[in-house]
């Protein structure tokens, strides 16, 4: 489980400890004990400050769950729109390098076997689509880009664009 997850987690158990029923109710028992008008309403505020604290955390937390659930989701509208992309590029790419026979049989297949329910199940049983395949696909292009600008990673100065090109 990633770390990011397992820290929220343990932040989320703290903040919910710190807000239990008994908890509260032993601050306002105890600010109601005290003698003078002055203390009790510095305490009731106290209350009243810690929890609106705890209330924004547990907001943060949540945004964040948010977040790390949306990094590994993949909506059904975007699985649609892969599934018809993918299909329009295999189909352009056969119209450049005609392919061989079994060669569409085979992509045509995998553009089957790639559809919503496919996607979704594999999506429910814990596949993280954009770990799988984003990123290496992302690291694939960029290692094309550089090849084809002939850019060495030793020779990365930042200061001098030019010197990421070779002559």
């Amino acid at each position: 489980m990633d770390q990011k997850v397992v820290a929220l987690g343990l932040n989320l158990a703290e903040v919910i400890s710190r807000n239990t029923i008994s908890y509260v109710g032993n601050k306002m028992k105890l600010a109601k004990e005290k003698k003078d008008l002055e203390s009790q309403s510095l305490a009731y505020t106290e209350i009243i400050n810690n929890l609106l604290q705890d209330k924004e955390e547990l907001t943060t937390i949540s945004m964040e769950y948010k977040n790390a659930y949306e990094q590994i989701t993949i909506s059904d509208a975007d699985i649609e729109y892969l599934h018809s992309t993918l299909k329009n590029a295999i189909n352009l790419l056969d119209t450049f390098v005609p392919q061989k026979e079994e060669s569409i049989i085979a992509l045509n297949t995998l553009v089957e076997l790639l559809n919503k329910d496919t996607l979704k199940t594999f999506q429910l049983l814990g596949f993280n689509y954009k770990e799988a395949i984003g990123e290496p696909l992302t690291e694939m292009c960029a290692e094309a880009i550089k090849t084809k600008l002939k850019i060495t990673s030793s020779n990365k100065n930042k200061s001098n664009p030019q010197s990421k090109v070779k002559k």
